[in-house]
């Protein structure tokens, strides 16, 4: 192990006279990859970094993943990615690709769901060199849970890049409708569910999209990119796609396309979901939240009750079709109930929202050693929506 850490000291040495940082990102779906979008946008105009883009654990999969990437984004196998010297590796999941000459592994995690034991993980987390944390509640459980010490140097409270978008004005609910062909004078209803076979989407889909589209409204459904896959584990072994498609090849309703969900947030004046990020996501809108109540989901997604909780806190609470279109009608009679329960799990589950992408860049900045911009110094510290600033 000596020799090696010498070895790759001496690698490192050689690369950095090269003068040009390379970040490696890791993704398994187009989610993982919208959540570091916003900060590869940002950094694309310095000549002294260089982002590349891969799939570490489906590597045939790596067009379909990074498909609504640029064009002439950086696409590599992660045959050729071993290969290369990578200064940072950046991933929003559990991921670590095998890269011989090493390199500073970035975890920045995605959703704030609580699901599948993510936010404390069993097991231990101090091999990464930066934690970048969507919030302090996240950060709190890990030290809790023993996955890093409470005085850990890899941690940095970051906050959620992929839904500045939400909050600083630079998506238009009306722009978006128009791009979707959907008349913006009529309400608009977005309903995402997670995937899962026990999601809401499998026990009652059908008949809540049926009883949507009835209604003199837009109906937006929005799938999870598991829920899209074949394989039983993820969708039930369905083709959503081509089974949403008839119910919705009509003028008011349309199935989204693409992994980026923050567009349909926007244009939503109320989201149904049973239990998803997106759903946290939405209340930084303060807009209606419906929750379609799934216990088998919640159990087999192994759900902490503390977000099964702040869930339902927020949102009207339903438990089939029938109810959550009646509460349709209401929740557009009615947007402000709720609205002081929605920001205040806002405020918890999202850091200094507006300014997260300037701050993960900065965070990657130092770990590159390189002096940041100025204009990406000036945007860490705007304030962008004062009601939802951590204090």
């Amino acid at each position: 192990m000596t020799l090696l850490r010498t070895i790759r000291r001496l690698d490192d040495a050689v690369t950095r006279r090269r003068g040009t940082r390379q970040i490696l990102v890791d993704a398994r779906t187009g989610v993982n990859y919208e959540m570091v979008a916003p900060v590869a946008r940002m950094m694309a105009a310095d000549a002294r970094v260089r982002f590349a883009f891969t799939a570490s654990e489906d590597g045939h999969r790596l067009q379909a993943i990074y498909k609504e990437a640029a064009p002439g984004t950086r696409l590599i196998g992660p045959s050729r990615a071993a290969f290369h010297k990578w200064d940072a590796y950046l991933t929003s999941d559990f991921m670590w690709a095998t890269l011989p000459r090493g390199t500073a592994r970035i975890q920045m995690f995605h959703g704030v769901g609580g699901k599948y034991g993510f936010d404390a993980p069993r097991e231990s987390m101090r091999q990464w060199d930066r934690l970048f944390f969507v919030n302090e509640r996240r950060l709190r459980n890990f030290v809790a849970a023993g996955a890093i010490d409470a005085d850990s140097a890899a941690a940095r409270l970051i906050g959620m890049p992929k839904v500045d978008c939400l909050v600083d004005g630079s998506l238009e609910r009306n722009r978006v409708l128009a791009g979707m062909g959907l008349d913006p004078a009529s309400p608009v209803v977005l309903y995402a569910p997670t995937w899962s076979p026990a999601s809401s989407l499998n026990q009652m889909g059908l008949e809540l999209i049926e009883r949507l589209v009835a209604l003199p409204i837009n109906v937006i459904v929005k799938l999870h990119d598991r829920s899209c896959d074949l394989r039983p584990h993820y969708s039930g072994g369905i083709d959503w796609v081509s089974r949403l498609g008839p119910l919705l090849d009509r003028p008011n309703g349309r199935l989204a396309a693409r992994a980026d969900i923050t567009p349909c947030l926007a244009a939503a004046d109320v989201m149904i979901t049973d239990h998803s990020s997106a759903g946290f996501e939405y209340l930084l809108l303060d807009r209606p939240l419906i929750r379609i109540d799934v216990p088998d989901l919640v159990r087999q997604a192994n759900v902490h009750p503390d977000y099964v909780r702040l869930l339902a806190g927020a949102a009207h609470n339903v438990t089939n079709a029938v109810q959550a279109a009646h509460t349709v009608e209401m929740a557009l009679a009615t947007p402000a109930d709720l609205s002081a329960s929605r920001r205040q799990v806002a405020t918890d589950l999202f850091y200094r929202p507006g300014t997260a992408t300037a701050r993960c860049a900065l965070a990657l900045y130092d770990l590159l050693q390189l002096a940041p911009p100025a204009t990406i110094a000036g945007a860490a510290t705007h304030e962008a929506m004062p009601w939802l600033q951590s204090a």
